[in-house]
């Protein structure tokens, strides 16, 4: 299973929202964080850009009723701004009234690779507080290489089915050959479909995509929410730009500082943490397919149940002949740790599952997590997932030796998603672009006040990335949500959705350190 990092409200947009996990990748050797800085860009707009800066938008209906949607250009290759240019897709919702309106607010859900226009349509311009959309123009554009915008594509339907169901515990040389070729696969249909803007859908490069687009908006300065990955775009931009920094709101907060490594371990600490919250609910059902001794004891009877699947698939009524393996699986569960709603679906998916044979449910969430669709094709997600990860730091691991070696660290952060989340961490080893990023610090100095959210107990984003970047932000604003799930806002909190409320409708800033709670 390959990890991503999505947005999830609960209300909407859950089977995206499976796509609510993180990327990573990045960094051969070490856990430490990075102490180099992100330097701000020049504050005067290059002669070169001025075309893009200067670009009038064209709004047209678009299908959807209520939204207008136009087409962003921006330089394929801002090295060399005077050669090619790409589309990038964006939509908007304008502001309803009544009220003064305060300008556009972006919004990005993360992944890398979640599409911010299909978030946008689908749930922020409909689902966020009404005040916001009354006073906001609400605005989106599919990042470089996503969806809409220069879509990255890798592999067919039928060869994404055989990655996604490639073990990902192999037990010898031939089953680790066998994934290792598998990743090599996938890096190769990534080159060979998708050379052109494969070493040109970086944060760095999305970032100042979005610069061109507050530009082309008429907006001073930008204003926006983004969540998990969103984060790390919104925090890039900061450091580009930080004299153009409006309000900002990151939620469910990446820590740039951290080497994919660090970053991959973290994040299969927090799945464990996630999983724990989950099976404390469980075993104290009567239903809980897990058993009501402890959460240990259900960990422990989950893990035996993967290696089951692993030895023999059992059948899911796939019309396309899948089996649900170990593979499918674990990434069934782990799609229904990015929100506590889905808990419910989950108990219901592993007692078909374990009592009846029958894998149908885990299938579904797993299905939910890839953005595989009813006719067996896939959506991008998965394909910029991989190029924006891979481009932003360099691999976890050189070799697959090197990643056998590190599986009892992985396993230490957690027994029972530790082995898998360490070998898919191989991801961007075979990868046909160098890396362009590396770790580094993100102060934004001169930055407006910059709002960080994090969640106690997010799987995919832990906590402690949260502090991390409100710390290195010279104006960031720590608020802490202690709660389950992946980001906060909009999720169930009175205290987080109404201290986002007044910071976003009328500049108030929260007191760094704010601490909320559900209900």
């Amino acid at each position: 299973m390959r990890i991503k990092g999505l947005r999830t409200p609960a209300t909407a947009f859950l089977a995206a929202s499976m796509a609510a996990g993180l990327l990573v990748s990045g960094c051969s050797a070490g856990g430490s964080r990075a102490d180099a800085s992100m330097a701000a860009l020049p504050r005067a707009t290059p002669k070169e850009l001025s075309p893009y800066y200067g670009q009038q938008l064209n709004w047209r209906e678009c299908g959807v009723p209520g939204f207008e949607c136009s087409t962003m250009r921006a330089p394929l290759d801002y090295k060399k701004p005077g050669g090619q240019a790409i589309k990038l897709a964006v939509s908007r919702k304008k502001a309803t009234g009544p009220g003064k309106r305060l300008g556009s607010l972006l919004v990005n859900p993360g992944g890398p690779g979640g599409s911010a226009i299909g978030y946008l349509q689908s749930y922020a311009a409909l689902g966020y507080p009404e005040a916001v959309r009354a006073q906001y123009d609400m605005v989106a554009v599919d990042p470089r290489g996503v969806a809409r915008s220069e879509p990255v594509t890798c592999l067919d339907g039928k060869q994404m089915d055989a990655y996604t169901q490639t073990d990902i515990t192999p037990d010898d040389q031939r089953e680790t050959k066998v994934l290792s070729d598998s990743f090599k696969k996938f890096a190769a249909g990534c080159e060979k479909r998708s050379g052109k803007v494969l070493p040109h859908v970086s944060t760095v490069e999305a970032a100042r995509d979005m610069d061109v687009l507050r530009s082309a908006l008429g907006d001073k300065k930008l204003t926006y929410v983004g969540a998990s990955y969103g984060t790390f775009l919104g925090a890039t931009y900061a450091g580009l730009y930080p004299d153009r920094v409006g309000r900002l709101v990151l939620d469910g907060a990446m820590d740039p500082a951290l080497p994919a490594r660090r970053m991959n371990r973290d994040q299969t600490a927090g799945f464990e943490t996630a999983f724990q919250s989950f099976a404390k609910d469980c075993v104290g059902r009567a239903d809980c397919p897990l058993g009501t001794e402890s959460a240990q004891d259900a960990g422990k009877r989950l893990k035996s149940f993967f290696g089951d699947l692993d030895r023999a698939p059992i059948p899911a009524g796939d019309s396309d002949g899948r089996k649900l393996g170990e593979a499918l699986a674990t990434t069934g569960v782990i799609a229904a740790m990015y929100d506590e709603a889905a808990w419910p679906q989950l108990r219901t998916a592993l007692t078909t599952a374990m009592r009846d044979k029958d894998g149908a449910g885990l299938l579904a969430l797993s299905d939910s997590y890839y953005e595989r669709e009813g006719d067996g094709s896939y959506a991008n997600l998965m394909f910029a997932n991989a190029a924006v990860n891979c481009l932003d730091l360099p691999p976890a691991f050189d070799t697959a030796a090197e990643v056998k070696k590190s599986v009892p660290d992985f396993e230490k952060a957690s027994p029972l998603f530790g082995e898998g989340l360490a070998w898919a961490s191989l991801n961007c080893t075979y990868w046909p672009v160098k890396a362009t990023g590396k770790p580094h610090r993100i102060k934004a100095e001169g930055a407006d006040p910059i709002v960080v959210v994090g969640t106690t107990r997010d799987p995919a984003t832990p906590y402690r990335w949260a502090e991390s970047l409100a710390d290195q932000l010279s104006s960031g604003k720590l608020l802490t949500y202690e709660g389950d799930g992946h980001t906060a806002y909009g999720r169930g909190s009175d205290c987080v959705d109404s201290t986002i409320n007044a910071y976003l409708l009328e500049g108030k800033i929260p007191d760094d350190g704010k601490r909320c709670s559900q209900g």
